[in-house]
């Protein structure tokens, strides 16, 4: 069973149904890879989804990874990667995969120079993020980078967005 916590930390996102969006973007996302069954199973799959501001994306971005700016998006695992399996076939079948959190500030004018709602862009950014997750990462060499973007693309395509990276 997937459960996402959603929690609207900024008054700055506008009126949405924040959880049923971020549910749907997690499930997407989930589903495009090897742990997709994952989604309808009777382990506990949970997300947290944290929907805050650049001061405090600002401040997280620079306490991990050492960057001094805000960004759209940072995702925080609390489960290696080869371990997600294992979790899900133990007695407690509790797989906590970690916490997702955007930047409003940041989110809208990246939503704006691609012409993209802020809702839809924020979906993106949740796939882009549980796919961090799952140890998927843009930032270990062109391989890698080209099988998350189809992944992500693929994810949007299901949640009727367009293309993140279009040719």
């Amino acid at each position: 069973m997937l459960n996402t916590e959603t929690d609207v930390a900024s008054p700055l996102w506008p009126d949405a149904d924040w959880p049923a969006l971020a549910t749907a973007a997690v499930a997407a996302a989930l589903d495009q890879t090897p742990h997709g069954h994952l989604v309808n199973s009777s382990a506990s799959v949970e997300v947290s989804v944290r929907l805050s501001g650049d001061a405090e994306v600002h401040a997280l971005n620079n306490s991990y990874r050492g960057k001094d700016k805000p960004t759209n998006v940072l995702s925080f695992p609390m489960v290696q990667p080869d371990l997600i399996e294992a979790l899900g076939n133990t007695d407690d079948g509790e797989i906590l995969l970690g916490d997702i959190i955007l930047a409003v500030e940041t989110c809208a004018r990246e939503a704006a120079e691609k012409g993209w709602t802020l809702p839809d862009y924020a979906q993106h950014l949740i796939v882009h993020g549980l796919l961090h997750l799952l140890g998927y990462d843009h930032e270990l060499g062109d391989t890698q980078a080209t099988a998350m973007e189809a992944l992500e693309t693929a994810a949007c395509a299901r949640l009727g967005l367009p293309a993140p990276y279009p040719d």
